[in-house]
């Protein structure tokens, strides 16, 4: 898995093997977490039509419909990425943001 955008303190776009995963950063009040879903083909056309718009769009509408509260409708809530997914991209994440800052590092 590898990240391919990012909109700061809104979501990450990662690919693997040909799928690509939306990191969406959703806040509540005091409660704040990150959820991921894989996006189904239609959501894939609509990035390639859109681009970025249409991630901050798709972001916004994950966070609106708190998928992770129980007793919330959202249509994303079936849709949260596994548990290896998950893992898979907070190692993608550790080395993007690690790169970030070694080319910093360099550019100073």
């Amino acid at each position: 898995m590898q990240v391919l955008d990012h909109e700061p303190q809104s979501w990450f776009l990662f690919e693997a093997d040909g799928e690509l995963y939306l990191d969406a950063n959703c806040n509540h009040g005091a409660v704040g977490y990150s959820f991921m879903i894989r996006l189904t083909t239609a959501e894939v056309q609509k990035y390639r039509d859109a681009g970025r718009d249409y991630l901050n769009w798709l972001a916004q509408d994950i966070h609106n419909s708190a998928p992770i509260l129980v007793a919330s409708s959202s249509p994303y809530k079936t849709r949260k990425a596994t548990k290896e997914e998950e893992a898979e991209a907070s190692t993608a994440l550790a080395a993007w943001q690690a790169e970030r800052i070694r080319s910093l590092k360099l550019g100073a």
